[in-house]
């Protein structure tokens, strides 16, 4: 339960650590880069340690958490400008 807890917390983090780095002009507001970048740390803790890449609380899950929510936060760029 608290690993769900910890990913959700360093989520928050990472979404905003993301949406600096990620180039252009996000018109989206705090909540969805929030949200974006809980899902960019779970995707990336679960793909890293599926794959033997990193064990639970690795430093370098930080790292991957952040290329995981800039990820999304592209596409969602992406599928925004289509509609």
């Amino acid at each position: 339960m608290m690993s769900l807890i910890g990913t959700f917390a360093v989520g928050l983090v990472v979404g905003f650590i993301a949406r600096m780095l990620k180039p252009g002009n996000d018109q989206m507001g705090w909540i969805m880069t929030g949200l974006l970048g809980i899902a960019g740390s779970f995707l990336a803790q679960f793909a890293g340690t599926a794959l033997g890449l990193y064990k639970q609380g690795d430093a370098v899950g930080w790292i991957a958490s952040v290329i995981g929510a800039v990820l999304l936060l592209v596409i969602y760029g992406m599928v925004k400008k289509s509609e």
